[in-house]
């Protein structure tokens, strides 16, 4: 049996990702930085709740210059916070919309030193503002010592290595969904409908230890799929039909992400082809990840391996990118994107190509940057297509 991880961090990841993120705020010369997201709060906190689902509350956390974190929160949350490595809690009574903690944010604001007049606001790609963009300008008036500058790059940088503990999570999930994977042909069959077999699915990876699986979609047709981000739908399987499920799921908030293929009863040579010519992309990927080298580089291997393949284009944009607390995280595998590849990085590698006029052949693998280049997460997918039946 693989062995659970222990759940939550220790007090010392914490102090370990506010070292680093107050590190580079040092050199941007930042007094604080604001989150407001999810994600970005649980991270540095240690705040993990289902709550967030209610879109009614702001939630507000800074990261001070020195010190823990600072939260600034509705009084519903004061419990949980408290729980957490957190000493510094200041609430309100809210929901209330004329004034829903923002006098309350901007005058903690205003008491903290103010070193630089620098305030860090993740404003840049894959960052948004969790709080009504008419109070995030009243409270920008109310901060006239603090210019008020993007954190984005800051933040993705600290988030982009995993610790020990987060490898190991996102580890655990990741075998776990590999193993719900190959059981998949044993309680599939033609006749099944997508929406029948994600069911299933979800049922097998929730008895074998996953917490959540937020993401789990399907597509299928006759000799390949036209979409890998729809569904499942009431389709049903047909002989020669090619299925495609994508899953993410969870273990206490980490993600998995990757897919697998398969085909009904016998599948034709053009699918053959491009299943083979992707899972040769994906070896190519592995190959070039390593340290030192960049998202860009593994971008090209991949694509180099499908367009010598027949691959009349990738409508996808990326060809993989990075995993962990979220679904997808910053970087993405692009042509342009140049992220340098460091120990303790996890990305997906995931060509795709469309091989024929409405079909797609895509694959995904989860991979952590060691010092000897690409581990598998997740378990290989087969070197040739599944046949189910």
């Amino acid at each position: 049996m693989k062995k659970v991880p222990h759940r939550g961090f220790e007090k010392n990841e914490f102090e370990a990702r506010m070292q680093r993120i107050q590190d580079r705020m040092f050199s941007a010369k930042m007094d604080a930085i604001l989150l407001t997201t999810e994600p970005e709060i649980r991270y540095f906190t240690g705040f993990f709740s289902q709550f967030w689902e209610s879109p009614t509350r702001p939630w507000f956390v800074l990261l001070p210059l020195s010190g823990k974190p600072i939260a600034v929160i509705p009084e519903i949350g004061a419990t949980g916070m408290a729980a957490t490595w957190v000493d510094h809690i200041h609430t309100w009574p809210a929901p209330q919309p004329k004034d829903d903690g923002l006098s309350l944010l901007g005058s903690v604001i205003n008491s903290l030193r103010c070193r630089y007049g620098r305030l860090g606001v993740p404003m840049g790609h894959e960052s948004f503002l969790r709080m009504p963009l008419g109070d995030y300008a009243r409270l920008t008036d109310m901060l006239p010592s603090f210019e008020i500058i993007d954190a984005s790059e800051d933040i993705h940088w600290v988030r982009y290595i995993k610790s020990s503990a987060e490898i190991e999570k996102i580890s655990y999930i990741c075998q776990i969904a590999s193993d719900s994977f190959e059981a998949l042909p044993t309680f599939t069959k033609a006749g099944d409908s997508e929406r029948e077999i994600c069911k299933r699915m979800r049922i097998d990876l929730l008895k074998r230890g996953a917490d959540s699986i937020p993401y789990l979609i399907s597509g299928s047709g006759q000799g390949g799929y036209d979409s890998i981000i729809m569904g499942p739908t009431d389709r049903t399987q047909s002989p020669g039909d090619v299925l495609i499920i994508d899953t993410g799921a969870t273990f206490d908030g980490y993600f998995c992400d990757f897919d697998r293929n398969f085909a009904f009863e016998h599948a034709n040579d053009s699918v053959r082809r491009a299943y083979t010519t992707v899972y040769a992309a994906t070896d190519a990927g592995l190959a070039a990840a390593k340290p030192g080298a960049t998202t860009s580089e593994i971008w090209l291997a991949m694509w180099r391996i499908m367009e010598n393949g027949g691959a009349q284009g990738n409508n996808i944009g990326r060809l993989g990118h990075g995993l962990g607390m979220q679904l997808t995280e910053w970087p993405s595998n692009t042509e342009k994107d140049g992220t340098p590849l460091e120990t303790g990085v996890i990305l997906t590698l995931e060509p795709g190509m469309e091989f024929a006029p409405g079909k797609q052949m895509v694959h995904e693998e989860n991979i952590l940057i060691t010092e000897d280049g690409a581990e598998l997460l997740s378990r290989r997918a087969p070197a040739e297509l599944p046949i189910i039946g």
